[in-house]
């Protein structure tokens, strides 16, 4: 516990930290790229899940996939630089807020659940890729991350009120 306490006051005290409490515009600033970057990032997961859950069947599922992944990885480069630079400004008040956790750890099961699936039921997709349903498994795997992508928005909203 006093490690943890230890790297949130250093994060608290460090030069980030100061500047991101200090300048007017620059939290809000941070904070629209991270949006703008979350709202690519799950834009594009649920534009993938649709289709394995049987949305536009001509368009082949492992096309799809590269197209986004590139989307995706950029939105990621926005997303995790400006969720540490918000973080460094409050990093006691995140860490010590429920609602964050919650968001973290259901960003982490997306996470898990997104490994499995590529790791499982995508290793099959050459028999389901264009004008075939997705098997069971896969389906349900999208709809759970549809779901946990929008509770992880919904968290992040919540995150302004608590």
């Amino acid at each position: 516990m006093e490690t943890s306490q230890t790297w949130l006051d250093w994060m608290h005290d460090s030069p980030l930290g100061a500047v991101m409490r200090g300048d007017m515009w620059l939290y809000p600033l941070v904070e629209v790229m991270h949006i703008v970057g979350f709202s690519v990032l799950v834009g594009a997961v649920v534009m993938f899940d649709l289709r394995v859950l049987g949305l536009s069947r001509t368009i082949r599922v492992t096309a799809l996939a590269r197209h986004l992944l590139s989307w995706a990885i950029a939105a990621l480069l926005l997303i995790v630089p400006a969720g540490l630079m918000m973080f460094s400004a409050h990093p006691h008040d995140f860490a010590s807020n429920d609602i964050f956790i919650l968001k973290l750890c259901l960003i982490a099961t997306a996470g898990l659940n997104a490994l499995l699936f590529h790791v499982g039921v995508y290793c099959s997709v050459g028999a389901w890729n264009t004008g075939v349903a997705a098997p069971g498994v896969a389906r349900v795997q999208a709809l759970f991350s549809i779901g946990l992508w929008v509770s992880v928005i919904f968290c992040g909203r919540l995150l302004a009120y608590t």
